[in-house]
């Protein structure tokens, strides 16, 4: 099992990926998102933090082309439950969640990027918190053919996450032209013990540096509910 450093490392461009899982002390659910971009328009981009989240801005407003997948909030809570994804289907499962509604039935909703020929798939995950744990939803919507004729969509649930053992899924297997999708199971990764801080340093060096635009780590004390975030943005 790669620690979550080598595993986000492992090749030049991931795209955008999501870690969730347990510190190795057992105390804390740890939460990542990260962005990396190739063009003006992806690399011109900074995670801010909101209320109960972060939301993507750009980092000069001048230089901005097209922001419709590019500018949206990653995380959003709704009572005991954290959802990070990456992109504008953060708010469709915040939307169906406030009306008691599923993950999965919001994720029915909603497809891959319509960015032929990538067709870059969505990413999503949800903690949900209660009685000194947490349970974890991930999934990946992602084209079902070259010419994104359909939608593949996957899910899984975790009941529990053992200590020590987190979960990342991303958009891109590797680099290429079209960028093959991430396909398999979330990959397993080892988390270690620390502050959000310094499993931001570590993941943020693990990154390809040529690539990296923004990351956010969130630990979440599951006996006090205590969070400590931390924002790393190349453009600072």
């Amino acid at each position: 099992m790669f620690s979550a450093q080598q595993a986000v490392g492992a090749t030049t461009y991931p795209g955008r990926g999501i870690i969730m899982g347990k510190s190795a002390d057992g105390e804390r659910a740890v939460m990542a998102y990260f962005i990396m971009g190739r063009s003006v328009n992806s690399r011109n981009r900074v995670f801010v933090e909101q209320p109960g989240g972060i939301r993507t801005e750009a980092f000069d407003p001048s230089k901005m082309v097209d922001p419709s997948l590019i500018i949206y909030s990653p995380v959003r809570t709704i009572d005991n439950k954290v959802i990070v994804t990456n992109g504008d289907q953060t708010d469709t499962v915040y939307d169906f969640v406030g009306e008691g509604r599923t993950f999965e039935a919001a994720l029915m909703e909603r497809t891959f990027e319509p960015d032929a020929p990538n067709f870059t798939p969505r990413v999503s995950a949800m903690a949900t918190f209660a009685d000194g744990d947490f349970s974890l939803d991930m999934a990946i919507l992602r084209a079902g053919d070259p010419e994104g004729g359909c939608c593949h969509r996957v899910f899984w649930k975790y009941e529990r996450v053992a200590a020590g053992k987190g979960y990342f899924l991303h958009t891109y297997l590797k680099d290429g032209n079209p960028i093959p999708s991430f396909t398999g199971d979330p990959e397993t990764v080892a988390l270690d013990d620390g502050s959000a801080f310094q499993i931001a340093e570590a993941l943020w060096k693990g990154l390809n540096a040529d690539n990296r635009v923004s990351l956010w780590v969130c630990t979440r004390d599951l006996n006090t509910g205590r969070t400590d975030t931390a924002i790393i943005n190349a453009n600072a």
